[in-house]
């Protein structure tokens, strides 16, 4: 039987620095996958695009294209029409990353280890669909300061919504701190294929 890489899912605090760390891994030649990338890929899909228009009316849209800040405002305080688009997206995205799976499960030459980044893994019971889980976190003033720097500012009501970040590092398999330097953050990235395989042969 072919060897099939190890399925790590990715997750982490609020402006820990996830995005940053599935960057070096792709770059240190692990295969990677963002949820939220395949959000806006959904977005931008000219079949989703009629869907929602359909449901929520043109005014969401902008140059053809749908304007997710439309979108939030149209859904807010509208539970049901919250519910509806996440039925949207969701099993969307869950298809991309069971794609994405089989693309490298399938290879000849497999490698060995693959990651999806998902922000809401543990909230969403993903964790349960991955061989080992990892969190990147940071403390909360460098988190603070590195929103503040993207301009984020709408981190406090996106960490409301969200486990708080030492829950997920207590659910992880491999915890990730990111408060050093960015070549520190390079180092852990080189090294996490290595991690992911003894946790998995642990089992």
């Amino acid at each position: 039987m072919a060897r099939k890489p190890i399925f790590v899912g990715l997750t982490g605090g609020v402006a820990a620095g996830k995005s940053t760390f599935l960057g070096l891994l792709e770059m240190a030649g692990v295969p990677t996958l963002s949820a939220d990338a395949a959000v806006h890929e959904i977005y931008e899909d000219p079949e989703f695009v009629e869907l929602v228009v359909g449901r929520l009316g043109p005014e969401i849209l902008e140059n053809g294209k749908i304007n997710r800040e439309a979108v939030a405002e149209a859904i807010f305080g509208e539970p049901e029409a919250r519910v509806w688009i996440e039925q949207q997206i969701w099993p969307r995205v869950g298809q991309r990353i069971i794609d994405f799976r089989k693309q490298w499960d399938g290879a000849e030459d497999p490698p060995g280890v693959i990651v999806v980044e998902v922000p809401l893994l543990f909230e969403a019971g993903m964790d349960q669909a991955f061989d080992v889980t990892a969190a990147v976190i940071a403390t909360h003033e460098l988190r603070m300061e590195r929103a503040a720097e993207r301009g984020d500012v709408e981190i406090d009501a996106r960490e409301e919504r969200q486990m708080p970040q030492d829950e997920k590092a207590e659910r992880a398999d491999i915890v990730i701190e990111n408060d050093g330097s960015y070549k520190t953050l390079e180092q852990h990235a080189r090294a996490f294929p290595t991690a992911a395989q003894e946790i998995f042969d642990a089992r």
